[in-house]
């Protein structure tokens, strides 16, 4: 698999003319777009918009649903590729090299932007005001772009980049709110989840249900299954577990003679005082205490 160091190795793989800042590059698809017929990765983010009509996009694990206009967000070393892609209308693509934000508040900020972990079938799916407002902020990126750059370039672009992020963030908490209303409670589907995984036995067998176990489960990305369950519930998958294990443990510690131990063991708790802590933190009370206020 091939890996660009550069956005000028990647232009020069492609056929393109080099970038206009060595950090930065900006490709319009008038109706069709191949870049990177076969997987690569690199040093850099990209931000894609696209009304797909056929071809290969690719990243993460899973190919691109071409069902209507969307935007992709993708980080360093992640797996992508665009092979044959043909679009509906125009479609633009941002390359900025991580480099591009050092000294950048962005360069720590970024981070905190959960999508960029996301698969390629829960892309940003964008209403007509909201794909304007983004066409907008990719124009006046062009402009500085394709100007002659000056010391106030780079902070001009990073602060619409900023604002493309921003308004995303605003954007995919809609597309959760439409999607679940649409697909039903994912906070359902979850906790049937989990309830099959205990009553399977599988927690003494495999242990703690990760996050990732369940996301695989409901064909989701951890992230976005956090996000989604954070925008439905106010709390993350993580938390989600950790509640119903707690619930379960009220159960047991009310319902059967096993000890605390015997208790945290049956839950898949390896460590016990990983399960007392945890246990006060959701309950108020160690599990003893618990224990001795429903005996009494």
């Amino acid at each position: 698999m091939k890996h660009f160091k550069s956005l000028a190795e990647l232009h020069r793989a492609n056929g393109l003319q080099p970038p206009e800042n060595p950090l930065l590059s900006l490709i319009v698809c008038n109706k069709t777009c191949s870049i990177g017929e076969t997987e690569f990765t690199g040093d850099f983010y990209m931000i894609g918009f696209k009304k797909l009509k056929s071809g290969v996009f690719l990243y993460g694990r899973t190919n691109y649903d071409h069902d209507s206009g969307s935007m992709s967000f993708i980080k360093p070393r992640q797996v992508i590729q665009l092979k044959n892609l043909e679009f509906e209308e125009d479609g633009f693509i941002i390359y900025f090299h991580e480099d591009f934000l050092n000294g950048h508040v962005l360069h720590a900020d970024i981070k905190k932007y959960s999508y960029f972990e996301y698969e390629s079938s829960e892309a940003l799916h964008l209403s007509p005001r909201e794909e304007q407002i983004i066409w907008e902020l990719y124009r006046k990126i062009e402009t500085e772009y394709n100007n002659n750059q000056d010391e106030y370039s780079r902070d001009i672009i990073i602060g619409l980049i900023d604002s493309i992020l921003k308004y995303s963030q605003r954007f995919y908490k809609r597309q959760f709110i439409n999607r679940t209303d649409l697909s039903g409670k994912l906070v359902s589907k979850f906790n049937d989840a989990l309830n099959l995984y205990f009553g399977n036995g599988l927690l003494a067998q495999k242990g703690l249900p990760s996050v990732k176990m369940m996301a695989d489960q409901l064909h989701l990305s951890t992230r976005y299954l956090s996000d989604l369950l954070k925008q439905e519930t106010g709390k993350t998958a993580i938390e989600l577990i950790h509640l119903f294990l707690i619930s379960e443990a009220k159960n047991m510690l009310k319902g059967s003679d096993n000890n605390i131990a015997e208790t945290a063991y049956a839950l898949g708790f390896e460590n016990l005082p990983y399960f007392s802590r945890l246990f006060k933190k959701e309950v108020g009370v160690s599990p003893n205490q618990y224990r001795k206020q429903v005996v009494n």
